[in-house]
């Protein structure tokens, strides 16, 4: 089994003189991240699709064995609810296969109002190419054993996070 240890993004500059030299500029970022975690998950793509140019800057500056996992498009996730949305995840599924076996899971992260509708989610799963993935669900109505067993015909994981409120 292996496992891939990173954080949610990697270009912070509040991160210099803690965890990046403070004089480090922000396009070195990524590959001095890289050297010291394996993965990394990316929410630019939440809000635009990459340019096929920042896919092969992003396998540049990385290691082979890097992973990327992607956070879907808010058009997929927030604005369509996964409904009609087939072109928009075909363009998206067809840029970041250019990252090879740098990619990871994409993350679709649904919004907090999106309640459990398993015939759109399975509709949008028939969508969706065989590639890792997982779903986060951000409304309680998705925890059941339906929406579970859905996942789990697709081998797509189930995130839950677990975070403090500030």
């Amino acid at each position: 089994m292996n496992f891939w240890i990173g954080t949610s993004g990697f270009q912070y500059a509040e991160w210099k003189g803690n965890f990046y030299p403070e004089d480090l500029p922000a396009a070195k970022m990524l590959p001095f991240y890289a050297e010291r975690f394996s993965t990394t998950e990316i929410n630019y793509t939440f809000h635009r699709i990459p340019a096929p140019k920042t896919i092969d800057n992003w396998k540049a500056q990385t290691p082979e064995k890097f992973r990327f996992a992607l956070k879907a498009p808010q058009k997929i996730t927030h604005w369509s609810k996964l409904r009609d949305c087939a072109d928009t995840l075909e363009y998206f599924c067809k840029v970041i296969t250019a990252l090879g076996e740098r990619l990871g899971p994409v993350l679709f992260q649904l919004p907090p109002t999106f309640k459990k509708d398993a015939d759109v989610l399975s509709s949008f799963l028939r969508e969706f190419p065989s590639m890792r993935a997982a779903f986060e669900f951000r409304h309680e109505s998705w925890f059941d054993d339906e929406i579970f067993d859905l996942l789990r015909s697709r081998d797509i994981a189930l995130c839950i996070a677990d975070t403090d409120t500030i």
